[in-house]
């Protein structure tokens, strides 16, 4: 597979990994909203893996080996906001803010799953022509 679209689909597996994780974190918030002392997380992943990315293509032997490798690397962050809070109780969970990160992963994921989707598409296309 990997010779057929390259690299496509190991970035669009680990992005949606990602993205799951980012939205596993923020359902907790909201879960959280009423425990006292609670601190929001968030997951970064983005930077890390634009840093890698960014790496790898400037590489001047085996790019292709050092973009997967870049790709497999690449971690997510888990961050805890600890000095943002407005209310008495210490918890710092804003449910706007919550509703909006799911609400922007969930169309991330859902773009990622449509572009790999697409990606197979053509390729059973490719297939049935022969």
């Amino acid at each position: 597979m990997a010779a057929i679209y390259g690299n496509g689909v190991a970035l669009s597996e680990r992005v949606l990994d990602y993205l799951w994780s980012r939205q596993t974190v923020s359902m907790n918030n909201v879960a959280n909203v009423d425990t006292p002392g609670f601190k929001s997380q968030y997951i970064t992943f983005e930077e890390e893996l634009d840093r890698k990315l960014t790496a790898a293509n400037s590489a001047k032997t085996a790019p292709k080996r050092a973009v997967s490798e870049a790709i497999n690397s690449s971690h997510a962050w888990l961050n805890t906001t600890w000095n943002e809070s407005s209310r008495l109780d210490g918890n710092n969970v804003d449910m706007d803010q919550e509703q909006v990160e799911i609400v922007r992963t969930a169309y991330e994921y859902q773009y990622m799953l449509s572009s790999i989707s697409n990606d197979f598409t053509r390729l059973k296309s490719v297939a049935k022509a022969f």
